[in-house]
Order: structure tokens, then C-alpha cells, then sequence
């Protein structure tokens, strides 16, 4: 296998490029200067270096949209895609007045009127308007919002292709649960059976968590499960730059789960039910709120909702944000990372993450059935 950074499919990238010229239209951009790391990506279809942190605002990559040319960041053109010719890669300086030039002469030859940025910083908001003289300077995140947000088909197949690696780095990881496990212990056959499947960034490092009051205890491998307590596994990787994301509950001893494990189970398919009939085009998010009470479960602290592809896009619903639940409308094309969560004080708790995409014709699973336990010898059932 080649180990070559190799840039986005062809397909890919001309129909999110389509998309984002579309939006800059929309929104009466003449060019984009991106810094944000998943915007250069949608941008350019270049992988870039991932980290773990905050990064400050550059100019990565500069779109201009009369000539559909895109500008970047990069001192090698290894994962280059053949549209951005070599003379349109320019490289890391740490003189910032260099950045004003390189800009001055793109503004040069495009004569833009309104200049969007994804972010900004003390320093550039004094450079670029230097470099783009009488442009108006405005907040090109709307735009880029309004593109990402709406999945291509190229992308559902991008997600699709990342939930399967989180699905299998799963099924490995709750193959190895069992009484006196480990959750770091439990966390490391997730990362190892990911990694086997060629994907080497995980979505979040707290992979396992046991929800169940009290505990046996804990040491360098953290918190160890006790039969009959409920594990809970936020399986979610990072492939291809898209986000794959499933969450699962299990209990540790399907033998030993009480009447109030299984009531717990109960009370998540009745919540799952009215999630799935809220994820309908044209409904208001808020719908997803109203199912957790018409459930009569209290909403969980982290969003109900949340976009999902190069990492986080719209909508974010959650019960401490009621006036953007009310105002955001579901759309044909949105793909959303769904939560279920019902607890009981006693007992701990059930957790459930589905990737759900918003069809003109309703929703579709991404991943498998949020019912998934009811197949599983009436046990669960």
C-alpha cells in the first residue's frame, strides 16, 4: 500500500468545489481566504497534517471564485491535486508582510469586491486590507456553512466508508468485554483494531466509559466493569478526513442484567422511535428536543444533534441552545450524528450515537439499527 499522501477522489472534490462556488455566489463572495483546517480540505481536497489543538489564523488557502483557481499553503506538492498548478503553491514564511504580497498579487489579477475569511486574528485584521485594498472584509463562514452542510453523494459514500471502519474497531472491542475489564485496556483493542483497518485517528480518545454508580475501583488501565454494570462506547474515527461516528451500550454479562438494565433498553427503543420520526425534511430541529420529552426523559447535557463530516458542521442541537433548535430547519442532505440517552440513577446509563441522513424521503440509517441489541437471543428483547 502506498504511503503517499494522495489527494481526495476527483469526484469528490469537483462536486464540494461545485458547492462551495455555489455558496460564494449565493452569498456575494469573489474570494475565500481559508484557515481553518477542514475548510483548506473542502477547499482543496489536500489532506492536511490533523493535531490535536488550536491552531492560529493564516492564510492557508485563498479561492477565487471568477476563475475557480485555488491558492495553498504547501511547501511540496506531494497530495496536490492536478487542478491547483504548481504555481499556485506558495510557502510558510514568518515574515507576514510576504503574506500581504502573495495576497496583493492574487487581488491583482481577481479585482474582488467582497473578501470572506473562516477566521481571523489581531495581526491579519490589519494585514488584509492592505492586501485587498477597497474589497469589503466580511465573514465568509455563512458561505462555507451553507456548502458544507448539504452531503454530497460522493461524501455519504466518504461517511459511509469511515462508519464501517468504526463499526468493525468496535465489534472487536466488545468481543473483548467481559467481567474485571478495563476501560483504557478495552480503549486500546478499539485504537489497535482501527488501526489494523489502515485508520490511525480516533474521534475522541475516551472511547469506553462504564456508566453504572460506584465501581470496583480503578488503576493505571481505569475504571474495571463488574458483571451486570453497562459499558458505554462512543466508537468514532476519522477517515479520509470524514467522521465516522456509532455509540453503543452494553452490558457486561447479558446473563446478569437486571429488570431495570432491561427497562433501561425499554425506555431507549421508545426514545429511538420518536428521534427517528423527528429527522423528517422540513421539520424543525427542535422536533428533536420535543422527543425526549414526549419520551418523558430529560435531555442529556451534550447536543441531542450535531452535522457530521470533515469533522463538525450544522446543525448543533442541544437543550441549552432552545432558540437555534427553533429557528434551524432539517434539510435534504444534512447528515447528523443523533444521541439517545436515558438514565437510571441505579443502574447507569444507556447511550446510543446514529448517523442519520436527512433523504427527500425521510431519514436514512448510516449505521446500523439503533435496535441493534434486539437481535440478540431475548435477552434484550
Amino acid at each position: 500500500m502506498a504511503t503517499e499522501p494522495r489527494p481526495d477522489d476527483p469526484a469528490l472534490r469537483r462536486a464540494r468545489r461545485t458547492r462551495l462556488f455555489e455558496a460564494m455566489a449565493e452569498h456575494d463572495l469573489d474570494v475565500l481566504v481559508l484557515g481553518r483546517v477542514a475548510n483548506i480540505r473542502y477547499a482543496s481536497g489536500v489532506p492536511v497534517l490533523w493535531n490535536a489543538g488550536t491552531r492560529p489564523f493564516g492564510p492557508g488557502c485563498v479561492v477565487v471564485r471568477a476563475t475557480e483557481e485555488v491558492y495553498l499553503l504547501s511547501t511540496w506538492d506531494e497530495g496536490v491535486p492536478e487542478e491547483i498548478p504548481h504555481d499556485h503553491l506558495f510557502g510558510i514564511t514568518w515574515n507576514p508582510m510576504n503574506y500581504v504580497t502573495l495576497l496583493q498579487g492574487i487581488a491583482e489579477r481577481a479585482e474582488p469586491r467582497r473578501v470572506g475569511t473562516d477566521a481571523m486574528s489581531p495581526l491579519f485584521s490589519q494585514l488584509l486590507p492592505m492586501a485587498f485594498g477597497n474589497a469589503a472584509l466580511v465573514d465568509g463562514n455563512p458561505a462555507l456553512r451553507a456548502a458544507r452542510r448539504t452531503k454530497t453523494s460522493d461524501e455519504i459514500k466518504a461517511i459511509r466508508a469511515a462508519i464501517d471502519v468504526a463499526e468493525q474497531a468496535l465489534a472487536a472491542t466488545v468481543a473483548e468485554l467481559r467481567p474485571d475489564v478495563g476501560e483504557r485496556e478495552l480503549t486500546g483493542v478499539f485504537m489497535d483494531a482501527m488501526a489494523s483497518l489502515g485508520i490511525t485517528t480516533p474521534a475522541t480518545q475516551d472511547v469506553v466509559r462504564i456508566t453504572g454508580p460506584g465501581g470496583s475501583g480503578g488503576d493505571h488501565d481505569g475504571r474495571r466493569a463488574r458483571a451486570g454494570e453497562l459499558v458505554s462506547f462512543d466508537a468514532g474515527v476519522v477517515a479520509d478526513g470524514y467522521l465516522g461516528e456509532v455509540g453503543r451500550t452494553w452490558p457486561v454479562d447479558l446473563d446478569e442484567s437486571s429488570p431495570a438494565v432491561l427497562d433501561l433498553f425499554r425506555r431507549s427503543d421508545e426514545l429511538w422511535d420518536r428521534l427517528v420520526d423527528a429527522c423528517q425534511p422540513g421539520a424543525s430541529a427542535e422536533g428533536l428536543l420535543d422527543a425526549y420529552r414526549a419520551a418523558g426523559e430529560p435531555l442529556p447535557s451534550t447536543p441531542v444533534a450535531r452535522g457530521a463530516g470533515l469533522g463538525f458542521d450544522d446543525p448543533v442541537i442541544a437543550g441549552d441552545l432552545p432558540e437555534t433548535a427553533a429557528r434551524e430547519t432539517l434539510q435534504p442532505g444534512d447528515v447528523l450524528v443523533v444521541t439517545g440517552s436515558v438514565t437510571d440513577d441505579a443502574v447507569g446509563s444507556v447511550v446510543t450515537h446514529e448517523i442519520i441522513h436527512i433523504t427527500p424521503l425521510g431519514p436514512e440509517m448510516l449505521t446500523t439499527s439503533p435496535f441493534w441489541h434486539r437481535e440478540h437471543a431475548g435477552v434484550l428483547s
